[in-house]
């Protein structure tokens, strides 16, 4: 396939430990058309390496310019095999969540393509207005689905950082899949969950108006979650459609980043052999 001739990409990506962290199990892929984050469980012997082995499987993705549905899928069910092949310690499996957005096509027009395992997340901001497109997989959630609790009571809930779905699960997760229309002026925020909680929606939608250079824009996000207390890793990519070009336009490339402790912010998946793991 070929990129649509009015469509353009600018983005911008920025990582880091956090404020309490040695070690940042986050890791990120930006390039060509592909936007993932993947936020690792299990320490720096299987968190990290879980991390960095699903952006790996994922990688091949921005050879495209636009890429196929099927491709998509395909590559994070390897990126679920290359976690669920890492060596760990007895008790403690490896583990990441995964959310990002990727251009595709429906009919010859240009599409989001939004996945999501796990609790980072995926937003897109339009017109104003920042919407969270993609939905956590994580306990809280559930609970708040279920009319439990409330939204405002799931930010300090003490499962809030259990995750019901995960690359290298024991079970093979269902990853979710949204397809949004591209429009020129989108804004498009994929991020892991040391930024949510830290900063409110309302914030984040804030930075991302103000801010137009979208590596700007994600250097401050990242920042502004350190001044807040940066008690998780805490990565962001920020992805703009500017339209009306002749090919995919792009900033300098971010590449495959990853950086490089342990405390009560980590995402923990709900069930062994992960039960305890740090991230």
């Amino acid at each position: 396939m070929t990129a649509p001739v009015s469509l353009g990409l600018l983005w911008g990506a920025a990582t880091h430990q956090g404020a309490r962290r040695r070690l940042n199990e986050d890791s990120y892929l930006a390039r060509g058309s592909v936007f993932f984050v993947a936020d690792g469980m299990g320490g720096h012997d299987a968190g990290e390496v879980a991390s960095a082995a699903a952006v790996a499987a994922l990688s091949p993705l921005g050879d495209s310019e636009v890429v196929g549905v099927d491709e998509v899928r395909c590559r994070v069910r390897a990126a679920h095999d290359a976690v669920r092949a890492i060596e760990t310690a007895p008790g403690r499996g490896a583990g990441t969540t995964l959310s990002g957005v990727v251009l595709t096509d429906q009919g010859g027009e240009p599409y989001w393509l939004v996945v999501n395992v796990g609790d980072s997340r995926t937003y897109r901001s339009a017109d104003g207005v920042l919407e969270q497109v993609s939905v956590d997989h994580s306990e809280v959630q559930e609970l708040v689905d279920a009319g439990r609790i409330t939204a405002h009571q799931a930010l300090t809930h003490p499962r809030r950082h259990v995750v019901t779905r995960a690359l290298g699960a024991p079970d093979d997760p269902e990853p979710d899949f949204w397809f949004l229309p591209v429009h020129a002026g989108d804004r498009m925020l994929v991020c892991s969950d040391g930024l949510t909680a830290e900063l409110t929606d309302r914030r984040v939608a804030e930075v991302l108006l103000v801010e137009a250079d979208p590596q700007v824009a994600a250097e401050r996000l990242v920042g502004e979650a350190l001044a807040a207390g940066g008690r998780d890793n805490i990565t962001v990519i920020v992805v703009d459609a500017t339209g009306l070009t002749d090919a995919l336009e792009r900033t300098a490339p971010r590449g495959d980043g990853r950086a490089g402790q342990e405390d009560d912010e980590d995402t923990v998946p709900r069930r062994s052999p992960w039960e305890g793991a740090l991230t």
